[in-house]
């Protein structure tokens, strides 16, 4: 059975190879994609990218299981973590229950970029062996809610 795993934000498909850290461009915690953000300074809702329950919630990440017990992580940027909670704002709890598409985090993108931390957003699905998800959805232009990729695992 095949999951769908959605974009949590709006931007330009990037393979994870292509991402400026080498845990998310070395596939160690995961395979996937990830999305670089199209330039904005207002404010971004990040969705579920699979329905499940939130099983890990940061404020710069946070992790969907689905009911298969495929986990999906959501990176909000790379090193964001340091922001400490600056610029996002939680709006489901860990252990909730959420649907694909719904909004998890509010994030002001302009505080992440005025620190100087990239907005690129990878997307894994944990666990699975590098090149389990293939790259060649790359290039291409995605709304937040749309099918980034299909995970048959």
């Amino acid at each position: 059975m095949s999951l769908e795993v959605l974009a949590p934000v709006a931007g330009r498909v990037l393979a994870l190879a292509d991402v400026a850290d080498p845990v998310f461009a070395g596939e160690m915690v995961g395979a996937g994609l990830a999305v670089e953000p199209a330039p904005v300074d207002g404010v971004v809702e990040a969705v579920a990218p699979v329905a499940g329950r939130v099983v890990k919630l940061h404020p710069h990440a946070y992790v969907v299981m689905a009911p298969s017990g495929t986990g999906v992580l959501v990176h909000l940027g790379l090193d964001t973590v340091r922001l400490k909670g600056e610029g996002f704002d939680l709006l489901v709890a860990e252990g909730d229950d959420v649907v694909a598409g719904q909004p998890v985090v509010r994030q002001r993108a302009q505080v992440a970029r005025e620190a100087g931390y990239a907005l690129t957003c990878p997307v894994v699905v944990l666990d699975t062996p590098p090149g389990a998800v293939p790259a060649d959805g790359a290039g291409r232009e995605v709304a937040a809610g749309d099918v980034l990729f299909s995970w048959g695992g």
